[in-house]
């Protein structure tokens, strides 16, 4: 008999704990919510492109006429670039460029290896400057009573230029480039300047 009592008075305490005002407690679970966090896929910081270049060729007593004169050349060369951004502030940059087109007689090809300053203006537009060195090849004759050309030499080369980003992987550029000044050619008769304005699109991998 004592053990039913005893039980009885369990039960009750129990009861207490679980109602209260005659009704049951209403429990509501936890739920932790799940935070996703997106992979972002950085880009290594290579590139490489192609570009479409004007190049003139002159004797150094010439000013730059783009539109053809005694003792100058325009010539149109396919320029290919490869290259590094270390950050958004500095890069590394080589390029080859060739001949397709001549005004005249000139053919043209050199290569440059530059340290390449850019600021980013916008999230998409840059400016960047081109410093280093470089060498060009010049074979042909120039307009006139110019004698023929045959240069190879390298020298300290410069430019300046801008960029826009058209899509994450995808940039498009211009650029003004001095190649060359008072190369000696092989005859030693007159000296040639070389400068370049280049257009073109980069893919960043």
């Amino acid at each position: 008999m004592k053990k039913i009592v005893l039980s009885v008075c369990t039960v009750a305490a129990m009861s207490s704990l679980v109602f209260a005002g005659g009704g049951m407690k209403e429990v509501t679970p936890v739920v932790e919510p799940v935070v996703v966090i997106p992979v972002v896929e950085e880009l290594s910081g290579f590139y490489a492109g192609l570009g479409i270049t004007a190049v003139s060729i002159r004797d150094s007593d010439i000013s730059v006429d783009w539109g053809g004169t005694t003792g100058q050349d325009r010539v149109g060369n396919v320029s290919f670039v490869a290259g590094y951004n270390f950050n958004e502030y500095i890069a590394a940059e080589g390029r080859y460029t060739t001949s397709f087109t001549h005004d005249e007689q000139v053919e043209m090809s050199g290569w440059s290896l530059f340290v390449k300053p850019q600021y980013p203006v916008t999230e998409d537009f840059s400016v960047y400057a081109l410093l280093g060195y470089g060498g060009v090849n010049l074979e042909g004759a120039l307009i006139s009573n110019i004698p023929v050309v045959d240069v190879d030499d390298s020298g300290f080369q410069w430019g300046i230029g801008a960029s826009y980003t058209v899509m994450e992987n995808v940039s498009l550029y211009a650029d003004y480039a001095w190649l060359a000044d008072d190369m000696d050619n092989e005859n030693g008769a007159y000296k040639l300047d070389v400068d370049a304005f280049t257009v073109g699109v980069n893919y960043l991998f």
